[in-house]
């Protein structure tokens, strides 16, 4: 009898235990549910450049507990199909949008109307503006000062003779603020050095962009001012097909750092991809939680990698947040 009566409180107990968990899973499903929901829409987004971007959108979702989902804008598009894009995350619960905004000049005006019933927050490059002050807050590396960077560091390997050398200049759109400082920046600090910026070539501008960047004429040097741009020129270093231009550039990718460690690169200036998401989603969150707080816009810093220094202490943590 004794046996039986321990045996029946011992089963109301395991019960009571089971009700206790499915009641808190449930709470959990409901408090996921209700969750305040950020899309944010990128081009490419997976491309491994992104990774350490989204990383740091995915540790300040967690910290400032949002829900989040990343959108792949694809290259190319209008102001009207990336509004259009928009507006079917909007329709699917989004509360907030982080963007990376085409070029062009309806964009302002499309984001201005969207913006008045959701929140918009920018990364990588404001909007080309036609007056005043830019309307959106954005998250975005010091594009003219990491393209000031990358000729300081040619300067230092050169011990500032540059007179005469020839240099080739690759990105991977014209149409983009970001590319435009990143190019101004760069030729800035080389004016009155007597180098010769022989070309400048956008890969959106030809089928094959391998071959286009292989059938330039011959340079000393090829600085790549985004990603995509440093990998074409890594590998084609890689395999001995830019004539024994050195490759100098700015990047973000797994890829990337793999040709500076091969040799194929010289040195990288890495914009916090990182900090970028990690802000962007932090500022996001803080405007969703209170509807009066101003999002506030910043520049992030960069680091200068080099073969000799890529895997020091603190470099380490920047390869850490571009392999998630």
């Amino acid at each position: 009898m004794k046996k039986a009566r321990n045996k029946f409180i011992l089963m109301e107990a395991i019960l009571a235990l089971l009700v206790i968990i499915f009641t808190v899973i449930i709470l959990r499903e409901k408090e996921k549910e209700n969750l305040e929901k950020v899309s944010v829409i990128i081009q490419n987004a997976d491309d491994s450049q992104w990774a350490a971007f989204k990383y740091g959108l995915k540790m300040a979702a967690q910290d400032q507990q949002v829900e989040m989902s990343v959108v792949n804008m694809g290259t190319g598009l209008t102001a009207e199909e990336q509004k259009n894009l928009i507006s079917q995350e909007i329709e699917n619960g989004a509360r907030a949008i982080i963007l990376q905004p085409v070029s062009g000049d309806d964009t302002e005006k499309m984001l201005k109307r969207i913006g008045i019933k959701c929140p918009i927050m920018l990364v990588e490059e404001k909007v080309a503006v036609q007056k005043g002050k830019n309307t959106f807050p954005v998250i975005e590396p010091d594009h003219l000062a990491m393209g000031k960077a990358l000729a300081k560091e040619l300067l230092h390997d050169y011990d500032g003779k540059l007179e005469g050398k020839r240099v080739g200049i690759v990105v991977e759109s014209r149409n983009s603020e970001a590319t435009s400082s990143r190019e101004n920046g760069f030729r800035e600090a080389l004016k009155g050095t007597g180098v010769n910026i022989v070309w400048s070539i956008a890969n959106d501008e030809q089928e094959d962009v391998v071959k286009n960047l292989q059938n330039q004429s011959k340079v000393d040097i090829v600085a790549a001012l985004d990603d995509n741009s440093l990998v074409l020129a890594g590998e084609s270093a890689y395999y001995g097909n830019l004539h024994g231009a050195l490759v100098y550039g700015i990047a973000s990718s797994t890829e990337a750092v793999y040709y500076l460690d091969a040799g194929s690169a010289q040195c990288l200036v890495v914009p916090n991809e990182f900090n970028v998401g990690y802000k962007s989603m932090t500022e996001t969150a803080k405007k969703l939680k209170h509807y009066f707080y101003k999002m506030n816009s910043e520049t992030v810093s960069y680091t200068v990698l080099r073969q000799e220094n890529l895997f020091s202490e603190e470099n380490q943590k920047i390869l850490f947040t571009m392999s998630q």
